[in-house]
């Protein structure tokens, strides 16, 4: 057996090479990785602001606006599809310049996205100056095709992609009701986190359900009170969202419910199999839920908060009219930053396959671009939740690899990357 004592570590499927490259990545950053991912995210921006068509999603938003303080409906427009709160959240962006809000906007997408990709870090315990999350990020905006194109059109869905891993951080950290604030104040800008109500029902986190319902709720109601005709957003919005809105949206819509028909699958079937879909994924998401995978993961662990919130939310993704490429901006920061853990769904090769479609810089046949470019979002969209519905319904395999040391006695512990007690030494948050 050796001169030296053993320890047998727990590992979820991690080779040591493995490690040792996430070792690397939680060393800090070089400042040219600063200057580097910096450079790309301004570029973007300062690119953005000087095409003409920027911001074309957040003009429906500002319309609205326009229109609540020009005395009219703002559902007058079949465009404006968010709840009566989104209006009032738009007043103060319709009061600024169109020539300082062109290049604000794109600043602020970037920022949101940031924010995201920030409280996924904090959540996976990842140094915030490290070479995964500065690189990361730098190279997630420059190669990854949704990201640009949520920053040009300025859509609200950057707003869903901040608050949930917030949210998440805050729940690990069992403020429950804070996390529920923050979903609430999301859903009233747009109602994309209304899905997550289920994580706070899996948890019985009762008073966060509470906060998350009754603050948009609240912030609609003193909307509707303040325009005229708000049964417009019952009787001509809501039946609009419920058809899929129109030939405009189709091209884009990745829903499987829009894709299949036009690959030729009969409408009926095609609803079918994606209602069957996304009650898988919520089956999983239970299944996920109730599942431990080592003593962190018993009582709310972040790999457990993150891949059954995203799990919630590709589920809905699959049945939503329309479902957009830059949705799944609002998961991916999470299962990025789930990369650091062990038998996380970016340790598997898989998971890169699913995203090529996305890739920015990768030269597509014109058949799958511009008006049929949603066939490759819906690959990407079912390869995500097919993948993360596979992991949340297996069991998971614990195996033993023997570690040696000098001098220490023998013992069994579970071991993850970037714990808290692990990270601390690399770099202070």
């Amino acid at each position: 057996m050796g001169l030296r004592p053993s320890i047998w570590l727990m590992k979820w499927d991690r080779p040591v090479s493995a490690g040792r490259r996430v070792d690397w990545l939680l060393r800090p950053a070089p400042r040219s990785w600063w200057a580097v991912s910096l450079v790309i995210l301004l570029a973007i921006a300062v690119s953005t602001s000087l095409r003409e068509n920027w911001g074309s999603d957040n003009a429906f938003v500002v319309k609205a606006a326009d229109a609540l303080l020009a005395g009219k409906s703002p559902y007058e427009d079949k465009r404006f599809l968010y709840l009566p709160s989104a209006v009032i959240m738009a007043v103060p962006e319709a009061l600024v310049p169109t020539w300082a809000l062109r290049w604000l906007l794109p600043l602020g997408m970037t920022a949101l996205i940031g924010v995201g990709w920030w409280a996924a870090l904090r959540l996976f315990s990842v140094p915030v100056r490290s070479r995964f999350a500065v690189g990361g990020f730098g190279l997630f905006a420059l190669a990854y095709k949704p990201y640009l194109n949520l920053v040009l059109i300025g859509n609200w869905t950057a707003i869903s992609a901040a608050a949930l891993p917030l949210a998440l951080l805050l729940a690990h950290r069992r403020a429950w009701g804070p996390a529920g604030l923050v979903v609430g104040l999301a859903i009233a800008c747009k109602p994309m986190l209304v899905p997550i109500g289920l994580l706070f029902v899996l948890a019985r986190q009762w008073r966060g359900l509470a906060v998350a319902v009754l603050v948009p709720v609240a912030v609609s109601l003193a909307g509707a009170l303040m325009m005229p005709s708000p049964t417009l957003f019952f009787t001509k919005t809501l039946p609009f969202l419920f058809q899929g809105q129109d030939a405009y949206a189709l091209p884009w819509d990745a829903s499987p419910i829009a894709v299949l028909p036009r690959l030729g699958v009969p409408q009926p079937v095609a609803v079918l199999l994606t209602g069957a879909g996304a009650l898988g994924g919520l089956v999983a998401a239970w299944r996920r839920w109730r599942r431990t995978d080592g003593p962190g993961d018993a009582d709310g662990g972040e790999l457990r908060l993150a891949e059954t919130a995203c799990m919630v939310m590709l589920a809905a993704f699959l049945v939503s009219r329309p479902s957009f490429d830059h949705y799944l901006l609002v998961v991916l920061p999470l299962l990025l930053a789930s990369g650091v853990r062990p038998g996380s769904m970016p340790r598997s090769p898989w998971f890169w396959l699913a995203l090529t479609p996305q890739v920015a810089l990768l030269p597509w046949p014109s058949e799958l671009g511009h008006k049929r470019r949603a066939f490759k979002d819906c690959a990407t969209l079912c390869g995500l939740a097919i993948m993360l519905a596979r992991r949340a319904l297996r069991s998971v395999r614990v195996t033993l690899y023997p570690v040696t040391t000098a001098g220490s006695p023998p013992r069994t512990e579970p071991e993850c990357a970037a714990t808290p007690a692990a990270s601390a030494s690399r770099t202070a948050f």
